[in-house]
């Protein structure tokens, strides 16, 4: 695609030198910022959920819905965006979900009930799915292999940041002016994210690999990786782990704050905390265990990990040896979140390995059935209500066991004679 703008910078030839194909630093924090985008849009949103319920007067259970809209926008908006970035190219569908994110989110801020609220956050999803799906397709045409495991590991390192800044953002915020505020500064980060990427990101797909085809075709590509049965396997295992992960997310302001009495900043500290966790494990994955250990056996143990964290914290949140307290429970959250830095880079680059002919579909797929799967399972850690956290821990272990399965069974790493991988 040629590019007549001064400022515009011109597409990487996919005949290019594979040194000079590589993402520059710039291009790396604008993938970074695009991969943070969605953590950024929940997480300060986390600490006013208390007071939004108050605030609209509604029931706690339908102002989760804020995260359930937008965490579902999320998913189908990937659906929709991925195929159309492999006919199109990357940055045009990019740039116009930039602009509709920037607008939705703005709305958000002045929404006068929780109707409105819903429905602009799952606008505010569906827009902001185009920077999460594009930014692991951008990976996938400038990288291979084992390099593509490390750049994956890398993201993490800057979108990982986003969860461990965004709850403090919005509990400093709260300080200041109320949870519409937190939908301001939101605006103005995704208005200068849209600047950056229209000024840095160039076109990483050019014509003669981008699929003519239309609605039809996409579907038919997307029912031909699912006819994968590995590929399957690992969108199947990230996506019950991402519940396991947004289970946290979903339930932990009112589980943190409403059942153990912390403040909205000692929540944002916590939470913190265990957003360091995640990319603190990411990066030993990335740095130290990448090129060295299979990334199936990484993989194994760290959906294990998953599964006996949330053992524990079903242990304790059942309260079969009394009160355990807050600071068990944290660290019990803070070990299943680390577990989750190894498990995402590794089960997204093993799924897009396979797949060099249709990144953006893949890439779709992947991001759908996380945040469907999420989507589903935010409602569930509320419906014994307010005052019990087991729900929270039922969810995390029945997606733990049942990714940790669909890795088993499906991808079958035993099987598997893959160099370095």
């Amino acid at each position: 695609m040629a590019e007549t703008s001064r400022t515009a910078p011109a597409p990487i030839p996919a005949a290019a030198p594979v040194a000079a194909r590589r993402a520059g630093l710039l291009v790396t924090l604008v993938l970074g910022g695009l991969t943070a985008l969605p953590p950024l849009s929940m997480d300060m949103y986390l600490p006013a959920l208390p007071e939004v319920t108050g605030a609209l007067h509604a029931p706690a259970a339908t102002v989760q819905l804020t995260l359930t809209a937008c965490l579902a926008g999320m998913a189908l908006g990937q659906l929709v965006v991925g195929p159309m970035s492999d006919k199109w190219g990357r940055r045009t569908p990019l740039l116009v979900g930039m602009v509709v994110y920037v607008v939705a989110t703005a709305v958000c801020a002045f929404a006068p009930g929780a109707g409105l609220l819903i429905a602009f956050r799952l606008l505010q999803g569906l827009a902001g799915a185009a920077g999460i799906v594009i930014a692991r397709a951008v990976v996938r045409d400038l990288y291979d292999g084992v390099e593509m495991a490390r750049f994956f590991s890398t993201l993490m390192l800057i979108s990982g940041a986003a969860p461990v800044v965004a709850p403090l953002i919005g509990g400093q915020v709260l300080r200041l002016t109320d949870w519409r505020g937190v939908f301001v500064v939101l605006t103005a980060v995704g208005l200068l994210l849209t600047l950056f990427v229209w000024r840095f990101l160039g076109e990483t797909l050019p014509p003669e690999r981008r699929h003519e085809g239309g609605v039809g075709e996409a579907l038919r590509t997307m029912g031909s990786l699912l006819k994968d049965r590995v590929f399957t396997g690992y969108v199947l295992a990230g996506g019950l782990a991402f519940a396991a992960l947004f289970s946290y997310i979903s339930a932990s302001p009112f589980v943190i704050q409403e059942i153990y009495g912390a403040s909205p900043q000692t929540f944002s500290l916590l939470f913190g905390l265990n957003s360091v966790g995640l990319v603190a494990a990411g990066q030993i994955n990335g740095k130290l265990l990448v090129g060295r250990v299979s990334l199936d056996k990484v993989l194994v143990c760290s959906l294990s990990t998953v599964v006996l964290a949330a053992v524990a914290l079903l242990v304790m949140t059942s309260g079969v040896f009394g009160d355990p307290g807050l600071a068990p429970v944290a660290a019990g959250l803070f070990v299943l979140m680390s577990a989750m830095g190894m498990a995402t880079p590794n089960t997204t680059a093993q799924a897009l390995m396979r797949t060099p002919h249709a990144a953006g579909s893949a890439s779709a797929l992947l991001g759908t059935s996380s945040f469907l799967i999420g989507a589903v399972a935010s409602p569930l850690v509320g419906i014994a209500g307010e005052g019990t956290a087991v729900p929270m821990a039922v969810v995390q272990l029945v997606s733990g066991v049942a990714a940790l399965l669909c890795f088993l069974l499906l991808c079958r790493p035993w099987q598997r004679q893959e160099a370095g991988l």
